[in-house]
């Protein structure tokens, strides 16, 4: 599949920025820089150069780290659709959820919260029971 030039970009420049010699090339920036401070006599437009040069690396960065983010999240429903479509006992009923509000999603999440905590106090009974049907069988003459 054929991919533009802004995926291609986004996704080398994410992994690029993400490495050890990204950090080091930008430390050294910053060292330099602050080197450079006495030559300058520490003047505005020193301090603008820094600033500046954040801000607009900061501000390209936001759209490149969502592009990958987004990417990477479509990737991850859909192998989490195909785990659920393997999955003869699993209910296909949440495939779709990303389509919904964000208080659908929150409506959503409390109702398995719910099941989640009726499940835990049923496993809780039926360990109860099992200890308890152990402990008369146990305490029982008729049995020894």
């Amino acid at each position: 599949m054929k991919r533009n030039f802004f995926d291609r970009f986004s996704d080398w420049s994410v992994c690029f920025t993400g490495s050890a010699e990204a950090f080091i090339g930008a430390s050294l920036l910053v060292i330099i820089w602050a080197a450079t401070g006495p030559i300058f006599k520490y003047s505005e437009t020193w301090q603008m150069v820094i600033n500046t040069g954040t801000t607009i690396i900061t501000f390209l960065m936001v759209f490149l780290i969502q592009k990958a983010q987004n990417k990477d999240s479509k990737a991850i429903q859909i192998k989490l659709n195909e785990l659920i479509a393997a999955n003869k006992t699993a209910s296909n009923r949440i495939v779709d959820i990303e389509d919904l509000t964000e208080d659908e999603l929150d409506e959503l999440h409390k109702f398995y919260e719910r099941i989640g905590k009726l499940s835990k106090e049923e496993k809780l009974l039926r360990k109860e029971e099992k200890e308890e049907d152990s402990t008369d069988y146990e305490n029982n003459d008729r049995y020894k």
